[in-house]
């Protein structure tokens, strides 16, 4: 018979004094409001922002559902009813404590967990390739009849960004990213990317597969922590700057200074930022292929 102790375990340190998750859960927010309150403040004067308009379109999650908190699956909320357990999770309250049943988790929810489970493991085993040099978004502009963030000028005139994307292999491996080259640039990449072999072509040294940990983590809320959440989260945005700062517009108004990847210097300066990204993500993703095994580990108690 199924039972949740045996899922959840007896170890007293998966159970979490009602101080120490109303402290965890106040510092998730305050997390991730220090970055989304002044968008939103930003937002609601209609000024724009490269770099969190781009994650809140491209990736559909609200503000609020990043700052609901969850201490993930099997672990334990001690409960005496004077303080409202977190809101926007399924939480079950047996007597004096609160968790995540894995009875609630649907057939549909643990294929899907699978998927990006295979997903983070194979691209785990990869080895990194760093030479694309963040080429994609000039390949998104390339020789384009209107420009997707026009809202936001070019650095160089439309025939030297031609000229130069024209120079450069074109080496992208994230076909999210491919899918918006522009006509003429989709067959100069060296990969043919589809939706069907977005598994086998996914390799951490790519800036945009490192982002998209924020996605994964967020697709297995509740089930997992909500600070391995707000980690990729924040990695997002610093991937998503870097993005910027090295495509062919010129987002200096919003204090992105340019990686000039059109010059030796700035593909050297390029490369450092995602060595860089990739190692901050590598532990990300470990800790993400982790949580995964255990959410399928206790569904299996089932």
């Amino acid at each position: 018979m199924y039972n949740v102790n045996d899922a959840i375990g007896t170890d007293p340190k998966l159970l979490l004094k009602e101080s120490d998750w109303i402290e965890r859960s106040r510092l998730h927010i305050a997390r991730i409001a220090a970055v989304t309150d002044p968008w939103l403040e930003k937002r609601s004067r209609q000024q724009k922002d490269p770099v969190l308009d781009f994650l809140f379109e491209y990736y559909p999650f609200r503000v609020s559902h990043i700052k609901r908190w969850s201490p993930g699956i099997g672990v334990k909320l001690e409960h005496s009813g004077t303080h409202p357990l977190p809101a926007g999770i399924e939480l079950t309250v047996d007597g004096d404590v609160a968790y995540l049943d894995p009875l609630n988790l649907t057939e549909k929810r643990i294929r899907s967990f699978r998927w990006i489970l295979e997903l983070l493991e194979q691209s785990a085993r990869r080895k990194p390739h760093f030479g694309c040099f963040g080429m994609h978004e000039w390949a998104m502009v390339y020789r384009a009849q209107e420009i997707r963030h026009d809202q936001i000028p070019l650095r160089l005139p439309a025939d030297e960004i031609a000229r130069f994307v024209e120079s450069r292999p074109l080496l992208c491996t994230h076909y999210d990213a491919y899918r918006f080259f522009t006509e003429p640039a989709q067959p100069m990449n060296r990969h043919s990317l589809n939706r069907n072999s977005f598994t086998d072509m996914e390799q951490s040294g790519c800036i945009h597969t490192n982002m998209d940990l924020y996605k994964w983590t967020f697709k297995l809320s509740p089930w997992i922590e909500s600070e391995l959440i707000a980690d990729t989260f924040l990695n997002a945005v610093e991937a998503r700057r870097t993005d910027m700062r090295a495509s062919p517009y010129d987002a200096r108004a919003f204090g992105l200074e340019p990686i000039p990847i059109e010059t030796e210097e700035g593909r050297r300066e390029y490369l450092k930022k995602q060595m860089e990204i990739h190692d901050r993500s590598a532990p990300l993703r470990k800790r993400l292929i982790l949580a995964c095994r255990d959410i399928l580990r206790q569904a299996s108690f089932l």
